[in-house]
């Protein structure tokens, strides 16, 4: 599983914790992946992977073992050379699959299966920490990418790239207010995915889009109700 930042992920994964249902999953099997992270000290609050601990990584059995973090400022120099650490961690991740199963289905061989990854849609449409027109929405044939300037601070981030993104079997987005209606109509509209990055990510079996009516203003009314093997929005 591979999570997301921001208050609608965080509050997610409280719901998650929340609910009576979350005793029915073995969360001691479950790996536990970034889809970003903010280039921080390991502690500081503002750290994707800071909240996800408070909000349910801390309050489940989970294996910490299979809990991967993004490097933070404490063990790296820069956020390149913590993009390059996660994507040696997901490349042995993705080795040891292939070993304790050798019928594994890799869609990329230098990463681990990821069953469902989570994303927020910013008000920019940027998707983790990848912006419009920015150089980690155009870069290709790496796994990760080590952000200097993003727009919204902090600058220096690091992400996956939108080729990992798409390994997914399924990639679920969720956005809530007036604010993010533009986004969410240009992505569902068709748009680039360099000028509107939401607009590229896809799951390789499924696409959710989880949107409130704020959010759906901007919705082309004959979306709203379409629904089909490969996308649907909800």
């Amino acid at each position: 599983m591979v999570l997301t930042g921001g208050s609608i992920g965080t509050a997610a994964l409280q719901a998650v914790v929340e609910s009576p249902a979350h005793t029915a999953v073995d969360w001691a099997n479950v790996h536990f992946w970034w889809g970003d992270e903010r280039f921080l000290r390991a502690e500081d609050p503002d750290r994707n992977a800071v909240q996800a601990r408070a909000a349910l990584l801390d309050r489940i059995a989970v294996d910490p073992v299979k809990i991967h973090e993004f490097g933070s400022k404490d063990e790296f120099p820069d956020e390149d050379a913590a993009a390059l650490d996660y994507a040696g961690q997901l490349a042995a991740a993705a080795k040891a699959e292939r070993e304790a199963d050798e019928d594994a289905v890799q869609p990329d061989p230098r990463l681990p299966r990821f069953d469902v990854l989570l994303l927020g849609v910013g008000p920019d449409a940027h998707v983790a920490s990848l912006f419009p027109e920015m150089a980690g929405i155009r870069t290709r044939g790496e796994t990760t990418v080590g952000v200097a300037d993003a727009p919204k601070p902090p600058p220096q981030r690091i992400s996956l790239t939108l080729e990992a993104i798409n390994t997914a079997q399924e990639v679920w987005l969720s956005v809530s207010g007036s604010d993010k209606a533009g986004a969410v109509g240009l992505a569902l509209a068709g748009a680039g995915h360099v000028q509107v990055p939401a607009a590229g990510a896809r799951g390789v079996r499924k696409t959710l889009w989880l949107i409130d009516q704020d959010a759906a203003q901007k919705l082309p009314g004959r979306l709203i109700d379409h629904e089909d093997e490969d996308e649907s929005v909800g």
